[in-house]
């Protein structure tokens, strides 16, 4: 069994889909819409095959009351991963991010935590080694 697709609400899909794709430097993987329903989605460039995240419209109002309480207790709605926490802060701070926790040494790695303009805190991890 493999994960393929997860999601991350949104307060707006061109928003979110400037967001993760402009300052995160995800790919634009699928977009499609069908009436109102649109099914869009990112990947890493580096995995294009792999998981997909896919920008859901948060327009169900119980999504919408967890999404803003997450937010408020200051969790975040998704993670990633990368090999240079340092390089990638400078990029996306460069590119408008807005970082609520700048890189950050915790236990067996370093965090950094952004908004995502779309009501979601973002965790970017760098697993230290040892």
């Amino acid at each position: 069994m493999k994960i393929k697709v997860t999601s991350v609400y949104v307060d707006g899909q061109d928003k979110a889909l400037r967001f993760y794709t402009e300052v995160l430097g995800f790919a634009k993987k699928t977009d499609f819409s069908q009436g109102p329903f649109r099914w869009l989605t990112v990947a890493s460039p580096e995995e294009l095959d792999g998981t997909e995240l896919q920008l859901a419209l948060n327009d169900n109002p119980a999504a919408k009351a967890y999404q803003q309480a997450i937010f408020q207790q200051g969790q975040p709605a998704a993670m990633f991963y990368t090999d240079d926490l340092q390089a990638d802060y400078e990029r996306m701070k460069a590119r408008g991010a807005e970082f609520t926790m700048p890189p950050t040494d915790v236990t067996a790695s370093k965090i950094a935590m952004l908004k995502d303009t779309c009501g979601n805190l973002i965790q970017v991890t760098q697993l230290m080694r040892w």
